[in-house]
This record gives C-alpha cells, structure tokens and sequence, in this order.
C-alpha cells in the first residue's frame, strides 16, 4: 500500500522512520587506537546476542566505525586544498608480522662471482633495449650505434634503388643514396643531442 494512501480506517499512513543512533559511543573500557592504520581496538568482551547474532554484530562493527571516526576528526589535522578536504594521519604504531618469511639471500653464480672479478657491470635497460637476435647470422647484434642494423648495407660496394623510384628521378646532381644515409645519421645525432641539452636545462631547472 502507498504511504499516501488512506488507510482501513480512513486516515492517511505514515512511515516510520528508523532512529538516529548516538554519534558517542559509550563503553566500560575506551578503545584504543593506532591512527596510522584506520584501527580502532575493543578490549571490552564481545557480548552477542544467540537469537539475533547478524544484528549483534553489526551493532558492534557499527560502534568501531563510529568511534573510529570520532578520533580522527577530533586528533588529526585536517587541511582545505584544491584536490579537497584532506586529513592528515598520524605515523603507524602497531608492529604488524610479515606476510611471508624473509626472502634467503641468492646464492652466487659463477658468472657472477666472475664478473665481479673481472670488473663487469650488468647490462643497464637502455643496453638490454638495444639487443636483437639476427635471424640471419644466428648471433645477437646491436639496434644502434657501433656496427648497429640501422647501418646495415652503408659499406656495400653496390646499392640497390627501387625501380621507378621518384626520389632517383628528382636527386639534385652531386647527390647520392650514400650521402643521403650519412645526412640522414648526422641529422638524427644533432637532433639526440638538441633533445639531452633540452632535458639537461629542464632538469637543472627542476632541481633549483
């Protein structure tokens, strides 16, 4: 039935609104907390009651959520900032056991105890990212710089040059493929250095 409904007797229905639960939370023994990890501890004993046991503990999780949130707001400083309104929570206090054991230390290899005899150092990510395998040679050559695949063929005695290729038709006399290649290495190096000059001032700049 519509609570706007007359009801049997002729006057309308009104819902009953649930009651307001007190804001302070009351307990023989007061919590104690450690803000640092949102917990709030109960020492007092856990009553409950059997025939309504899904209510019982609700009514207790509702109670810690309650003081909980009372302690922040009545310990922790709070601050306005254009991404909101932020609270401030204090450092951890509460040792917590580790999850898993410590991990064991590695043992060492015997390419790495030789390495640190010699003197190497592992390959950084940059060095990593320029490793290809050659499917062709069967080894792992580099991307770039010395002896890089980019510069495959610039040492050949003979050039291929596609067949009707309009770049051939329309090259500036004293121009070759040759020279092209080289311009194009030469501009590329120019424009890596223009580019670490760049990020140089913007990192000098950062750290003033």
């Amino acid at each position: 039935m519509s609570p706007f409904a007359p009801s049997a007797a002729g006057a309308p229905a009104t819902t009953t609104k649930a009651p307001k639960l007190p804001v302070t939370v009351e307990k023989p023994t007061p919590y104690y907390f450690d803000l640092g990890l949102l917990l709030a501890n109960d020492p007092n004993p856990l009553s409950l009651d059997p025939a309504n046991i899904e209510d019982s503990l609700a009514q207790v999780a509702r109670d810690g959520a309650q003081v909980l949130i009372n302690q922040l707001l009545t310990t922790c400083p709070i601050s306005s900032t254009q991404a909101g309104v932020l609270l401030s929570l204090p450092p951890v206090s509460t040792p917590l056991p580790r999850e898993k054991p410590i991990p064991a230390a590695k043992v060492e290899t015997k390419w790495s105890a030789f390495a640190k005899r010699r003197g190497i150092a592992p390959k950084t990510r940059e060095a990593r990212r320029n490793i290809q395998y050659n499917q062709e040679s069967g080894e792992f050559e580099r991307k770039w710089g010395y002896k890089g695949a980019n510069k495959a063929g610039q040492d050949d005695a003979i050039v291929e040059v596609k067949f009707n290729s309009e770049k051939e038709k329309n090259r500036k006399e004293g121009t070759t493929i040759r020279g092209d290649k080289r311009r194009e290495i030469r501009e590329k190096v120019k424009r890596n250095e223009r580019l670490q000059r760049k990020n140089q001032r913007n990192a000098d700049g950062r750290s003033k």
